[in-house]
């Protein structure tokens, strides 16, 4: 059944795997709707983009998340020459998980996440590989900028902290990050409908 579900999200099987389609829907519809709920509730948004960064809760509950994506690739990726090590990866990804939840609690929510952006953006941009839509080329560039801002979110987490005060101190900044995501995603739904 994960074997299945791998293929599916990776496209393994030769007979495909996710469709552009239904992935530039629920991408779109994630972007639009995560963005309007942000637009109405602007204060709330606000408090949480605040408190997000050094949230212990929160960075065990996406770290879980993230480590039962990794063992969950782990163990059913082709591994090469290295397929006798899958069992001694699988241990120091966990063991990881454990050292990182007892040793690195400082921004721990932030660089979660960014590992989280990391883990999504490879079945985005295995959707739209070598599909003929030029229009296809919104899902990668969201998923290249997820994979850019994942990589400084691990290694640089006070980023998250310092772009959120940014965004949040003059009510334009606000406006345009919030309406930016609701028009990228409209252009993204509608290409998924018409086009994918």
């Amino acid at each position: 059944m994960f074997a299945d579900l791998y293929d599916y999200l990776y496209h393994q099987n030769p007979t495909g795997g996710i469709p552009l389609k239904g992935t530039g829907i629920v991408v779109a519809l994630a972007l639009i709707l995560s963005h309007v709920w942000a637009l109405k509730n602007t204060a709330q948004t606000q408090a949480f983009l605040k408190s997000f960064p050094r949230a212990f809760h929160w960075g065990v509950i996406l770290l879980t998340i993230d480590v039962i994506w990794g063992v969950f690739a782990l163990s059913n990726m082709d591994m090469g020459e290295f397929f006798n090590m899958r069992r001694t990866f699988i241990m120091i990804t966990i063991g990881g998980y454990v050292a990182v939840l007892v040793y690195v609690k400082e921004f721990l929510a932030v660089r979660a996440l960014g590992a989280l952006m990391l883990l999504v953006a490879g079945p985005v941009l295995t959707a739209a590989f070598l599909q003929p839509q030029t229009s296809r080329l919104l899902l990668p560039i969201l998923a290249y900028v997820w994979i850019i801002v994942g990589m400084y979110f691990i290694g640089m987490p006070f980023l998250m902290r310092d772009w959120a005060n940014w965004v949040i101190a003059k009510p334009q900044r606000w406006s345009l990050a919030v309406y930016s995501g609701i028009g990228y995603g409209a252009v993204l739904l509608v290409a998924a409908l018409l086009f994918y």
